[in-house]
């Protein structure tokens, strides 16, 4: 490490050949559930880590404590990152299957659907159900809605919001048990 840090490419590559080897085996030790390749992602990790911290290793001090603290420091991320990604399957796997597909949907989800929306629809103004046809059904951009309707930009942004606003809180109430 000290001819590495002195800017000895092949003392560098050696370094690195013989961590690599080390640190295999401690990961191999201490996480002897890990897949080969999760091994190999790990030792790449430390590695990294290596490279990017080599400067702060003081050569009066040991190399092996200092490489293996930076191993540890890898190999308990890498299990925070595994009880996160479980944590967050397990709670997606919690959750009920919608799908977007219209065929995967019964007729009666669908009646319900355009039954609560025709009210919602119901309930606006003149304004805000032709700025919800424009915009969201004909698919208009603003000026091309505006020139449609015979409204400005901003009276159709207006409008847009309030409809919104209203058909949530009708969605929403009729939604609820």
């Amino acid at each position: 490490m000290r001819r590495a840090q002195g800017g000895d490419a092949e003392a560098y590559r050696a370094l690195l050949d013989e961590v690599a080897k080390r640190m295999r085996r401690l990961v191999r030790r201490r996480a002897p559930w890990l897949q080969p390749s999760d091994v190999e992602d790990m030792v790449q990790d430390i590695l990294l880590s290596l490279h990017q911290a080599r400067g702060t290793w003081d050569p009066a001090r040991p190399f092996l404590p200092w490489i293996v603290a930076i191993a540890r420091s890898r190999l308990a991320d890498n299990a925070r990152r595994y009880v996160r990604r479980t944590a967050i399957d397990v709670a997606a796997s919690d959750l009920a299957e919608t799908f977007s597909d219209m065929r995967t949907n019964t007729n009666a989800e669908n009646v319900v659907n355009l039954l609560s929306v025709q009210k919602a629809m119901g309930d606006l103004s003149k304004a805000e159900r032709q700025a919800v046809e424009l915009l969201r059904l004909r698919e208009m951009t603003l000026a091309e809605a505006a020139a449609a309707s015979g409204s400005t930009v901003a009276a159709l942004k207006v409008a847009m919001h309030r409809a919104k606003l209203k058909m949530k809180a009708t969605l929403w109430k009729d939604d609820t048990p």
